[in-house]
């Protein structure tokens, strides 16, 4: 099973995560999005894709705040899980990005394994982030 886990403010990463979703279930994988991240609800196996924007001055999104502070505060046992990460901004602001590659880091600190370093996508250079997230899918389909 792939998890994509979402951190969105207006959509646009809710938008990635479900194309992402589409071209993984055509190549035959299973598929479960969450756009309101809970723990408790999201088994520490198989694999995660966490597709997120970064809000204000580097943070989460407030959808993903609370799923975020839990791998934080109590980190699941992470071993079995593989991770990739899609994080999403705008590079005219130094915070470009800060909260995916926040996670992507997080990640790895509390045990998970990176299939991909953290993918980031510049809205400035890719207006449709779709586009980049798909680019960046085939690139790496067969790690998934």
């Amino acid at each position: 099973m792939i998890h994509i886990i979402t951190g969105s403010t207006l959509g646009g990463a809710e938008y990635v995560g479900d194309h992402i979703s589409d071209l993984l279930i055509e190549k035959g994988h299973q598929t479960e999005i969450h756009n309101q991240p809970d723990l408790s609800n999201i088994n520490a196996d198989g694999t995660w894709i966490i597709v997120t924007s970064t809000h204000g001055a580097g943070e989460y999104p407030d959808n993903i705040k609370p799923f975020i502070q839990a791998l934080q505060d109590t980190p699941p046992k992470m071993s079995d899980v593989k991770y990739a990460v899609v994080a999403i901004g705008d590079s005219s602001y130094d915070t470009f990005c800060a909260a995916g590659k926040h996670a992507h880091d997080l990640l790895e600190d509390i045990g998970g394994t990176a299939l991909t370093e953290c993918f980031t996508i510049d809205i400035l250079a890719h207006p449709v982030p779709e586009d980049a997230a798909e680019e960046w899918l085939e690139q790496h389909i067969e790690r998934f």
